[in-house]
């Protein structure tokens, strides 16, 4: 801001343009995915952001930093649906949940680090760091594996055997796997590609349901209203922003590994009922502070309060609704609809993104007890959601998974079962 002179609407659009750019990788991910293949979807991701952080590190005037910004954006929204995809798609059954919670783990140091960074280097050198990883990302690709199951989708089959022997290991009996694959690849290449307005049709029904609502709640819940605003909450509730945040990092990154730990052990439906709890209470106890404050009573309490409820949510958040719902996104639908409802799913997710992060602001000037109110609602109204809704998918193979949610596949799931 005072390097470029920027205004405080200007730096507002600097920070939330990253949400509008994510929503526009999120539509046009899926389609990449399928027809160039996973692995080149993560490099014109990684594209994307090397000359986003660059726009931004060589800015002058602030319309190349919305640019730079909403370059990042693109490459965020491609890679936010194609990692988790890629990751569920190369893993055996029994650490699929665990590889895809990683990624979050991931994304929760790398935060931390740049947080780090950040408080002892300039904005521009903070943004040339940033082309780091993106550049050893894109270095890598040639190394990896392409994802069997694109490969077999798109007629591969050969190259889909040997990347799944590469992944296994090279003596490792893949032939029942691969036959599964295959067979299953099969049944579903009679089916019509589906486009974004092909979704809505009765046999997705579930699989989308199940999406697509997960997606919203992750964030109505308000995580990024809280984390966004994590200064101004720990501020008006009494306490220092530099203790708050460190206390959320000190949080968020152990119960985050814990939850990777636990994902194939305890099932994703556990997990995600204690999280949505967790979160519930967290939003309660931090409403419960902001009411004491408005009321003055027990004042020396209230702040301790407020800073308890935050961290209960964050760690709650961190341990299930922060990965969970990406690892069952990349579980449940069949890879002919994959990359139209990953898209949506995707877009789905950036758009509530954004619709809480513009509304945090004006909903805590309005109060600040009634907002986490209404979050703790939206959480309780999340265990009843995973409850009722939410299929268990530890343990089973994705074509198991796709065959049980959607009408089409019952007598693949037959096969299956048999």
């Amino acid at each position: 801001m005072d390097d470029l002179n920027l205004g405080v609407a200007e730096f507002s659009l600097f920070g939330s343009i990253l949400t509008i750019g994510a929503m526009i990788g999120a539509i046009g991910s899926g389609k990449i995915a399928d027809y160039a293949g996973r692995r080149v979807a993560m490099g014109f991701s990684e594209v994307f952001c090397i000359l986003g952080w660059l726009t931004i590190t060589f800015s002058k005037v602030a319309w190349s930093l919305y640019v730079g910004r909403l370059l990042v954006g693109c490459g965020i929204g491609l890679l936010s649906y194609v990692v988790p995809v890629y990751i569920a798609e190369i893993t055996p059954k029994n650490l699929r949940g665990g590889f895809t919670t990683v990624h979050q783990l991931m994304i929760c140091c790398g935060m931390s680090l740049t947080y780090l960074i950040g408080a002892f280097s300039n904005w521009r050198i903070l943004a040339l760091i940033g082309t780091i990883p993106c550049l050893l990302q894109l270095l890598s690709l040639p190394f990896i594996p392409d994802s069997p199951r694109w490969l077999a989708k798109v007629g591969r089959l050969k190259e889909s055997d040997s990347a799944l022997q590469r992944l296994r290991g090279e003596n490792a009996d893949m032939y029942q796997e691969a036959t599964e694959i295959r067979d299953y690849t099969e049944t579903l290449q009679r089916q019509k590609e589906a486009s974004i307005i092909g979704l809505f049709q009765l046999k997705y029904l579930k699989s989308l349901t199940v999406g697509v609502g997960l997606m919203i709640l992750q964030q109505f819940g308000g995580i990024n209203g809280i984390v966004f605003y994590a200064n101004s909450i720990f501020i008006s509730a009494g306490f220092s922003d530099s203790i708050g945040t460190i206390a959320m990092v000190a949080v968020k990154i152990p119960m985050t590994t814990l939850g990777v730990l636990l994902m194939d052990k305890s099932g994703r439906r556990p997990l995600l009922l204690v999280s949505a709890l967790g979160t519930c209470l967290g939003c309660f106890l931090a409403a419960l502070s902001f009411f004491m404050q408005d009321l003055h009573i027990l004042k020396g309490i209230s702040p301790i309060l407020a800073l308890v409820g935050v961290l209960v949510y964050v760690g709650s958040y961190s341990i299930g609704m922060g990965a969970i719902p990406w690892v069952i996104m990349s579980e449940i639908f069949p890879i002919n609809v994959k990359g139209s409802a990953g898209s949506f799913v995707t877009l789905i997710n950036w758009l509530c993104s954004w619709i809480v992060s513009y509304a945090f602001n004006f909903l805590m000037s309005w109060s600040s007890a009634g907002t986490f109110i209404i979050f703790s609602s939206i959480c309780g109204f999340t265990v009843l959601f995973v409850a009722k809704l939410v299929p268990e998918t530890k343990g089973r193979t994705l074509e198991e998974i796709q065959a049980s949610l959607n009408s089409y596949s019952t007598k693949t799931a037959v096969e299956f079962n048999a």
